[in-house]
């Protein structure tokens, strides 16, 4: 895959998602593998995955794709040496020996306008009708941008129908609930994709719409009166990857652009 081709990879991401967006504190965003060469020249393909498990870059490899967009940051923590014994390590050799670049958008999706957490206030609410949408904790440069979602319905509902549009909008058969003491006159919800917990701190909603909470913060949640709805972290994440998908296509439009069928939570329900 040529230089240009990777550079205009990464303009039509970094269109929807600038880095600026991404919490840069911890997070690690951006171009993590750069596998382009001048002297190759491949037809672009693109693999949308959450995460990039030794599946998800077999896959890759089989789909001759040459350009990944991985959600969670592939490399998080400093590498001081690359060995296969390790299994990520075992599949960044493998995708730099095949030529096949990665990026990671991470935390400017979640801070985005219109990115996974409105996606999932879209979701949640349905057919029902929106008072008010806030940024809970709100981007100090874009207005609109930030982490978390906080959002008023005109009508209180109940827990029950907004489990329904939670499964329906990320295609799941089960969610894990908390009941609280008020889920049948349900006004407000506090999102979060992924882990919520400290996105969550000192909000005041109806109910808690996340992938993951610890023990301790749900327990709290579930004691104030709240509902709580946990999908598993990544399930609140994939669906959107569809959404990514049409993004990608209209800034590159004779681009294959496929979405992984071996990434998958790691948890499953019985």
């Amino acid at each position: 895959m040529s230089k240009n081709a990777v550079k205009s990879v990464v303009n039509a991401i970094q269109k929807f998602y600038p880095t600026k967006l991404a919490d840069k504190t911890w997070d690690n965003t951006g171009l993590l593998v750069d596998a382009s060469s001048e002297h190759i020249s491949q037809t672009l393909k693109i693999l949308l995955t959450i995460d990039l498990t030794q599946s998800v870059a077999d896959e890759a490899i089989k789909s001759k794709a040459n350009f990944i967009l991985a959600y969670h940051p592939f490399i998080f923590r400093g590498l001081k040496s690359i060995t296969p014994q390790d299994p990520q390590q075992k599949s960044l050799i493998k995708l730099i020996q095949n030529n096949i670049s990665v990026y990671c958008p991470h935390t400017a999706v979640d801070s985005a306008k219109g990115g996974v957490n409105d996606f999932l206030a879209d979701g949640i609410v349905g057919e029902l009708k929106e008072l008010s949408r806030e940024t809970i904790q709100p981007d100090a440069t874009e207005d609109g941008c930030g982490m978390g979602r906080l959002v008023q319905l005109k009508e209180p509902t109940t827990l029950k129908k907004l489990v329904e549009n939670s499964k329906i909008s990320l295609n799941l058969n089960h969610v894990q609930v908390a009941k609280g003491s008020n889920s049948e006159n349900l006004k407000s919800i506090a999102i979060c994709a992924g882990s919520g917990g400290g996105v969550f701190k000192g909000v005041n909603a109806d109910l808690f719409y996340t992938g993951e909470l610890s023990h301790h913060e749900a327990l709290y949640l579930k004691e104030i009166g709240s509902s709580i709805i946990a999908c598993s972290h990544s399930n609140t994440e994939r669906a959107f990857l569809k959404v990514i998908k049409q993004q990608l296509q209209t800034e590159l439009p004779n681009t294959d652009i496929i979405i992984s069928e071996t990434d998958k939570d790691p948890y499953e329900t019985w």
